[in-house]
């Protein structure tokens, strides 16, 4: 069966829906020819394309629909027709025909993104029920499953994506090992000196790496499912394996349609992308160029260009792929790594210079030409914020400074490391180099009327790939719309000249209560929808006053007007504090009673807590009174504050527990409800490195050693997860209050608006380093000043909800119809779904 098509437009087909081939189709259906074809994509994945690069998100909050690549109805708008669980099984070139298990597929073009698949080494007994390989969604919810019911995983391979694996099995609370057969960890990337620091920040994080280990034969173990034994007469034993030691390309449908493969497999290519069939491309990492195979998604997005270019006729100079750069910045299990060009020194000449601060844990060394005047190659572990930089260097060949040490060298007497800026950048520097986007392209885009970055980032699709760029896009379009005499207004609002942060200080420094004196003194006009919640939220920061007295209840949004959040129906959550998830029977029962009375949605969420939706706007303060009178307080759910802070149970119960995990959680949550922040804020406390409580992916993140607390800073889940960074070690608990305190006050007094912890620290000038030494060291003088505003805000703690009930004209607002004592609304309508409501 041959499927029906129309005959008066050419056929192209794509073998392949990967990050690749999507990319391919993105720019295809762009062209101004795409009308002239009928595109058919071939995917053997039951799902669309999705982002591979953040697959171990996977593990955390982060579904399918968050990682998918293809827009709503990207595809039916374009005409494209996926067709998914059906991948090729022949290619026919005589009949110009690619035949699937289903049916057939005429060609006039065809285009091979099959990619590749993970190297499994040929070791006896890697076929068991719990070997798995690390590559697709399916792969991960087979290894999640079997997680489930095992406490050690193992990782086969110390590369990018076996330190990656490491993290996702930490991530389901399993001890994790890598075992790497070369002598270091990412022997690809790093150096001996890298590749042995890193493995010392890895193991500090309770993985264990084993190197120079080639694994014999894996047999039934004794106290695990397995058993690796090793060639070197020693073992390990497992619950679980993953193999992540390298990849292979996947060329069997061109091997078997003869195409020209090369000698160690992959199909080959031409400058634009051909096979050794003219109408037949190959791209991603199923091409080999040059003798070459590229294994990061950016060279394969530049390939996709070339063949769109080359299929509709564009064979210009420009358009032909030349090569990639396979420089890296990466962040694996928090700890940061680069590597960029010739980072092992091979070529011939060549000098290096290296730094190792054992102390800090930051090595950095730079590979320059022999007459020092180019940078040929990097390796960073630790600390990567001079990677930009010396990427610019290494790229566009920009002259060296006299001194090239000095770009890795710390400066011991207050003078700043050369740095680039925007102006010494070349039009042809990438800087987004996912997308292949160009400064000139950036400037151009600034010229036809991109007057921001998200204008940049919508014309150009800058920083939208990995957005490791996304720092320098915005230094580049900052400084481009200064040059062309456009004012970079940093302002918070029209009504206001002055940033979230300029904002906090004149109100804390005047002593200023209320919007109405702000606006008076230091603003313009009525306010908006911008500066009256920041001023709100900095009022409530500051002063601690109920946020619905007189001065304040017309600053608040929605959901701090209610004391609730709105779902899509227009009904409400209630969501009671239960401070380190901890709560007994009889609280219990009492959420069961008013779930039950008032017919509402309850849920166990991610922070510990329970959530009970579809309350009526008349009928919260009816709710409330009786979780008040049951003990119960506002889990501040709704505001800009703590929200949760969530722990395992510790030494109180658990085996492994070194401290007692949940009563520090419950007294951490008891000082800090109720702040008022520029974002919301999270907390964990774990008992064990064990990291039950996820404590390393939270703004405040507490893990229990033997000597005392260890501090992570500056952590996030959510769109864009963030690491926690270590902060402090083996604190005693009265030293722990003092950091966090510190930490908090300071984000809150210099945070922007709606900025989270991880974005706040990344955008202070010195990162982290700068923060501990604000915090840790108190360089700025001010760390009594900090602890006494945050006793401040814990002495003048209230439940928001006790306060309101006992205040008449505070409940007025929760009226819907104040005509009348009905307050049904009729445009609320539920249905029942697992014997549970839900809207309609």
């Amino acid at each position: 069966m041959t499927t029906s098509t129309d005959s008066q437009k050419k056929q192209l087909v794509v073998i392949g829906n990967g990050m690749v081939g999507h990319h391919f189709i993105e720019n295809f259906v762009a062209s101004e020819t795409s009308d002239e074809y009928d595109i058919h994509i071939l995917a053997e994945e039951s799902r669309a394309a999705y982002d591979r690069v953040h697959l171990s998100e996977y593990f955390g909050d982060s579904t399918y629909q968050d990682l998918c690549l293809v827009e709503d109805n990207f595809y039916e708008t374009h005409g494209v027709q996926l067709h998914l669980s059906e991948g090729a099984t022949q290619i026919d070139r005589d009949t110009k025909q690619v035949i699937t298990e289903q049916t057939s597929y005429p060609y006039d073009k065809l285009v091979l993104a099959t990619g590749s698949y993970p190297f499994v080494p040929p070791i006896p007994g890697n076929d068991g029920d719990a070997c798995f390989v690390y590559r697709t969604l399916e792969d991960l919810d087979k290894i999640q499953a079997c997680a489930k019911d095992a406490t050690t995983g193992v990782v086969v391979g110390g590369g990018l994506l076996g330190l990656e694996a490491a993290n996702a099995l930490k991530s389901l609370g399993l001890k994790a090992h890598v075992v790497e057969f070369a002598p270091r960890l990412m022997p690809v990337q790093l150096d001996e000196d890298g590749g042995e620091l890193l493995k010392k920040k890895i193991e500090a994080l309770d993985v264990d790496v084993h190197c120079n280990k080639a694994t014999s034969e894996i047999v039934p173990g004794e106290e695990h499912t397995y058993r690796m034994n090793f060639s070197d007469g020693t073992f390990l034993e497992t619950d679980l394996i993953l193999f992540s030691a390298g990849i292979r390309p996947q060329d069997a449908l061109a091997r078997s349609s003869a195409l020209t493969i090369g000698e160690r497999g992959g199909i080959v290519v031409n400058d634009h992308c051909q096979t050794s069939d003219e109408d037949i491309f190959a791209i991603g990492e199923c091409a080999l160029w040059n003798n070459q195979i590229f294994g990061l998604v950016a060279p394969g997005y530049t390939m996709a260009k070339t063949a769109v270019a080359a299929i509709i006729g564009n064979l210009e100079n420009d358009t032909a792929f030349t090569g990639a750069d396979m420089s890296t910045k990466l962040k694996l299990l928090g700890v940061d790594v680069g590597s960029i060009g010739d980072a092992h020194g091979k070529t011939p000449g060549s000098l290096s210079y290296r730094y190792l601060d054992e102390d800090e844990q930051i090595y950095s060394r730079i590979v320059v030409s022999e007459d020092r005047t180019k940078l040929l190659g990097a390796v960073l572990v630790g600390d990567n914020s001079k990677y930009d930089t010396l990427l610019q260097y290494a790229l566009n060949g920009i002259d060296l400074p006299e001194k090239p040490q000095t770009l890795i060298l710390p400066s011991f007497d207050g003078a700043s490391a050369p740095t680039l800026g925007p102006d010494a950048l070349p039009d042809d520097a990438t800087i987004c180099s996912c997308l292949n986007v160009t400064k000139g392209q950036i400037c151009c885009s600034i010229d036809e009327g991109a007057a921001s970055v998200a204008d940049v980032k919508e014309v150009t699709k800058a920083a939208s790939g990995c957005g490791g760029c996304a720092a320098m896009l915005k230094n580049l379009v900052d400084h481009e719309l200064e040059k062309r005499g456009v004012e970079v207004c940093k302002d918070i609002c029209e009504h206001f000249a002055y940033t979230r942060e300029e904002l906090y200080h004149i109100v804390r420094v005047e002593g200023i209560r209320s919007f109405s004196d702000l606006l008076t003194k230091h603003g313009k006009g009525l306010g908006c929808e911008i500066c009256k919640p920041a001023a709100g939220s900095i009022l409530a920061s500051c002063w601690n006053e109920h946020v619905l007295d007189e001065p304040h209840v017309g600053l608040q949004d929605t959901n701090d007007r209610f004391m609730a959040n709105i779902q899509k129906d227009g009904t409400y959550s209630i969501v009671p504090r239960i401070a380190g998830g901890e709560i007994t029977p009889d609280k219990l029962i009492v959420l069961g009673q008013v779930g039950k009375k008032y017919n509402l949605y309850t849920k166990i969420t991610g922070g510990q807590r329970v959530d009970l939706f579809g309350a009526k706007l008349h009928e919260l303060p009816l709710i409330w009174k009786e979780l008040i009178d049951a003990g119960f307080e506002t889990g501040h759910a709704y505001g800009k504050s703590l929200r949760t802070v969530k722990s395992c149970v510790g030494s109180t119960w658990c085996r492994f527990g070194v401290k007692d995990s949940a009563s520090m959680a419950i007294d951490l949550e008891n000082r800090y409800k109720g702040l008022r922040s520029p974002h919301k804020i999270k907390f964990a406390v774990s008992g064990c490195t064990r990291e039950c409580a996820e404590a390393q992916s939270k703004d405040i993140g507490v893990i229990a050693t033997e000597n005392g607390w260890n501090l992570y800073v500056c952590g996030n889940g959510g769109m864009k997860p963030r690491h926690g960074d270590l902060f402090a070690t083996d604190l005693d608990d009265e030293m722990l209050v003092k950091y966090i305190d510190r930490v908090l006050m300071f984000y809150v007094k210099t945070a922007d608006r709606l900025q989270r912890t991880s974005v706040w620290m990344e955008n202070l000038e010195g990162g982290l380093d700068y923060l501990k030494e604000v915090v840790l060291n108190d360089k700025l003088n001010i760390a009594a000043e900090l602890e006494a505003q945050m006793q401040h805000v814990v002495d003048t703690y209230q439940c928001e909800w006790k306060t309101t009930l006992g205040n008449e004209d505070k409940l007025k607002q929760f009226r819907s119809l104040v005509n009348t004592e009905e307050q049904t609304d009729p445009q609320i309508v539920h249905i029942i779904e697992r014997n549970q409501v839900r809207p309609v």
